[in-house]
Order: structure tokens, then sequence, then C-alpha cells
């Protein structure tokens, strides 16, 4: 009784320290970011203040604008092929360097971006914001929730899963020592998605870093105003713990002269990767988008689901869609922002017509605000369409709005086939007051990441892998297996006690071979795989045997 009375006094006192420990505040250095080119003058939230756009036709350059309220923002020059090919050389650089840096100075770096990101927050909300259209909430959510999730896996867990892993030897290597290792690979290369530009640019960045390797990032042309921004907060991070220069750089045109390439986007441009990726054989990790499945059965609790759904399709359906309202995001009185994209919205009005050409019904609608006639096409109110099947491009494209077609199902079986019913394969969510019933569902849907009961909170799991199937890509980012694939995976195999036990070519087989080493090897192989323990014992003497014998060699016997 006495021993375990000490040790629960011992564990006891090690949670108490380890408490005290997480009391005691980190020191951790701030840094200053350059804002004065970014930060509000108070025009953009005027609900009429709408700025025409110059055109987009030039190619030497990305013009920037705020969606919400087509305010110009400026425009940043496109880089040439050979400019890319600068930059990746010198990250190049940067990351042999980088590459002998400590775990110590790595995870600094990490905390020194996330109490940025902490004592920012409103800015870098407001910054995706203006850019995107999106609203300070989902903001929140997409953008500094996510992303400070990251930082603390990569904190609590980044190191231990880059340490070298061992390995079991197997019967015939018992001598041995195997192990993988998981180097840096050297410069990824990057190409991101406009919808979360702060996440989208930090996601890939942070894998990167940590792991030992530089990174050129390619950031959307309709969130270049916000990207380079972002840029200079990690640039700011890096340099306050001394990392070399050109650690991180932007750029275009990577296929050809990066290590590895990750894209998100759209299963089109993603092929075209594929393709110029082939030929310097260079691995690619795609993330495509998806149509996920969002099934309810008829078992929920539909109140609580209807808020899941309408924040997922979005960011009682219909009853709840009706009260939402589109509008600059700024001004802070919408529930939803605008379309990123110029006429993206008529894209999305198109899918609607052709749903109702083939039968669907609009059961629900929210609206504009009073916005002026200028921006109407940078909105969409959010829509709810009843009787959808599968003949409706609605179901069959992403449509990447706030677009909610429902279709019914009678069974669980007939839910699973209209889910797999799909070129898409990224996620799934299900819903049902039978929680084994909805993990049972989930299971037999093809799809890289589910929710059971919830949407999209696999994605706040940032152990958890990221990415899908059929023409949502594959490969994957995030989690243990996105932070490795950053790495040159490497196995090892040493010597368990060297100098005494080496490797030695037994007799028989050594050159010139033995007439008995066939008969070596038959015995062998009995000896350390035969199913039976009496057979296997045989085996092993009949190997002694052979070991024991005079080595007559086949050659000397034929003179």
């Amino acid at each position: 009784m006495a021993f375990w009375w000490t040790i629960l006094v011992i564990a006891l006192a090690f949670a108490i320290c380890k408490l005290l420990l997480m009391l005691i505040p980190t020191n951790v250095p701030s840094i200053d970011v350059d804002a004065s080119d970014i930060l509000d003058d108070g025009n953009q939230t005027k609900e009429n203040g709408f700025i025409y756009i110059p055109s987009r036709r030039q190619t030497d350059r990305v013009q920037c604008y705020e969606p919400a309220t087509m305010k110009y923002l400026g425009y940043y020059p496109a880089l040439k092929a050979d400019e890319v090919k600068e930059r990746v050389a010198l990250a190049r650089k940067a990351q042999k360097e980088w590459a002998k840096s400590s775990f110590k100075q790595r995870r600094r770096f990490l905390r020194i971006l996330l109490k940025y990101i902490i004592e920012h927050q409103e800015l870098i909300c407001e910054v995706s914001s203006r850019d995107t259209g999106k609203t300070m909430v989902d903001a929140s959510l997409g953008e500094i929730m996510t992303t400070c999730e990251k930082i603390t896996w990569l904190l609590s867990e980044g190191e231990k899963w880059l340490k070298p892993e061992y390995r079991s030897c197997g019967r015939s290597m018992l001598h041995k020592i195997a192990k993988v290792e998981f180097h840096p690979l050297g410069v990824i290369g990057a190409i991101v998605s406009w919808n979360y530009p702060f996440h989208n640019i930090f996601n890939p960045m942070l894998a990167a870093v940590f792991s030992g390797n530089g990174i050129v990032i390619k950031v959307s042309e309709h969130a270049s105003w916000s990207g380079c921004f972002y840029l200079r907060i990690i640039q700011a991070a890096l340099s306050a713990v001394g990392a070399p220069e050109n650690l991180v750089e932007t750029g275009e045109a990577l296929v050809s002269s990066a290590d590895k390439i990750i894209f998100v986007g759209s299963p089109g441009v993603g092929k075209m990767i594929m393709r110029n990726a082939a030929d310097t054989l260079v691995p690619v990790t795609l993330e495509l988008g998806g149509k996920d499945a969002f099934i309810v059965c008829e078992d929920v609790d539909i109140p609580h689901v209807a808020q899941i759904a309408v924040r997922g399709a979005l960011q009682s359906i219909v009853k709840i869609v009706k009260s939402v309202t589109a509008g600059p995001p700024l001004v802070g009185k919408y529930d939803m922002g605008a379309i990123c994209m110029q006429e993206h919205s008529e894209k999305l009005q198109g899918l609607v017509r052709d749903a109702l050409e083939k039968g669907a019904e609009i059961a629900g609608r929210g609206s504009v605000g009073n916005i002026g006639e200028g921006a109407v096409d940078q909105y969409f109110p959010p829509t709810v369409i009843v009787n959808a099947d599968h003949s409706m491009k609605l179901m069959q494209e992403e449509a990447f709005g706030p677009i909610l077609p429902i279709m019914k199902f009678s069974t669980d079986k007939e839910a699973v086939e209209l889910a797999n019913d799909s070129r898409y394969g990224l996620g799934c969510a299900v819903f049902s007051g039978n929680q084994q019933r909805a993990k049972r569902i989930a299971s037999q849907i093809h799809c890289g990441v589910a929710a059971v009961n919830d949407f999209a909170s696999t994605y706040m799991c940032q152990s958890l892998p990221f990415g899908g199937a059929k023409d949502s890509g594959f490969g994957r980012f995030a989690g243990v297996e996105g932070l490795r694939a950053c790495c040159l995976v490497k196995s090892v195999v040493e010597d368990r006690w060297w100098p005494l036990i080496k490797t030695t070519i037994p007799k028989p087989i050594q050159y010139p071979v033995s007439e008995t080493g066939f008969q070596f090897q038959q015995s062998l192989v009995e000896a350390l795989y035969g199913l039976n323990i009496l057979d296997r014992l045989r085996a092993l003497m009949e190997v002694i045997k052979t070991l024991t014998e005079p080595i007559t060699s086949k050659n000397r016997k034929a003179e």
C-alpha cells in the first residue's frame, strides 16, 4: 500500500509542478510589421462608395480591389518565369542554412507568430475581409482559429513526429536497428487559393519551415493584396529568430523549380500541374475542392442541425436562411459578405437556373442589403433549393457559394449511394440521433474526411491529415502525414551491437557458391518463417549442420 501512495504523491507533485510552469509567462519577443499601406482609411465602410475596377486584361500586373465595395486597392507586378526561378534559388540557398536550425529555434519562430496573431486578430481579419469580401466572424473562424490551432499542435507535437521513428527489424535482422528518418526536401512550392488567404499561406508555410524547408508561395490573383501583407508577418518573425533571408518568398510558375508542389484549387488546373510536374518527377499534393455530402437522418434534432448546416453552406434551414442578409462586411450589420471573384455570382445564378429548369424549387432565400446598384453583381443571397437531383449541375459542380440544395432519401443505403455518386470525394458530414448509425453511414462514403454529428470539425483537429479522393485530389496536408510529406523519408538500418556483431555472408552462399548453398537457404527460410515450432527447430539444426560441414564449391567439383 505504501508503494502506491508513494507513486500517487510523485504523480501529484509532477502535475502541480507542470501546472506552475504553465503559469510562468513565456518570454516571447514582439515583432513590428509595417501595416501603413493596408490600414483602413475609413472609406470602405461607406455603403455607396463603390469605385470602378480597371480592366484585368493586363498580364504584367495583378489588379486588387475590395469585392464588397469595388474599391480599388492597387496592383502588384506579376513576376516572370526567370524572376520566380531567381526567388526559388534564393530560398534554396537560405534553406541549406535553415536545415541546420534546432527545433528550439523553430518553436521560437512559431511562438512569435502566435503572439502576433493573437494581438492583431482584428487587423488580420479586416485585411482578409477587404480582400475577399468575407465577414469578420468568418475570417476569425477560418483564418485565425485554424492557424492558431495548427501552430499550437506543431509546438506540442511537431518535433515528436519529425524525430527518427524506430521500426521492427524482422526475424532475419534481429542484430540490426531499423528506423525512419525525416529530412527536409529543400524548397516547397505552394500554389494556394483565395478563399482564406491568411490560413492558405500560413498552412503550408508552417509545415514547410518547421520541417526545415524553404517555401515559395504563389498566392491567388484574387487575394494578392492581403498576401503581400501576410508575407511581411512571416518574414518579420523569421528575422526575429535569426533565420536566413529569403527562406519564405512569393512567386509563380513553381512546378519546374521546386522540390515539391502543394496545390489548392480546381481539378482542371490540378491536372495541368501534374502534367508539368511529370517532366521533372516533382511530387505533388493536390487538394481540388469537393461536393461534400451533408446527410441528415430523420431522427436528429432539426433546429440544432439547421444552424450547423447554414454555417457550413454559407459558411430550420429555410427559416434561418430567410433571416440572413448579405452586404459589405465591415459595416458590421450583415451576416454574409461579398462574392470574391468578379462575375462569379452569374455562375451561381446559372446553377440555380439550371436546377429550376429541371424541376427544383427555391424554398427560401435571404436578402441583399441596400448596397447600391454598382455592387449588386458582387453579392448573392443565400438560397435553399429543394427537389434537387443529380441531373442538375448544382449537384455535380462545386458551387463555392451560398446555395444549399436538398435531396430526400428513403434508406441509409440510398443516402450512401447518392453521396458516392459524385466525381468529388473530399469530405462528408452525417447527422443522426443514433451515433452508431451515423458512424456506419460515414464509413461507407468514399471521401478523405468525415464528421459525425458535426461539420468541418476534422479540420480543427490539426493532428489529422486533410485531403480527398477521386477528383478532390490526393496526398495530404495537415497532421502528421502532412508534416512528413514535406520531408525526404529515409529508411536506415545499422548494426545493433557494433562492432561486436557485424553482417557476414554465410560460407555456403559465399562466392564461389557451395554445393549446399540452396539447401542452406531452404533450411534458413524454414527456420525463420516456419509455421510450426518443431519444423523450425528441425530446420535450424539443418542450418547448423550445413555451416559446420566442409565447403565444396560447384566449380571445384566440376574440376
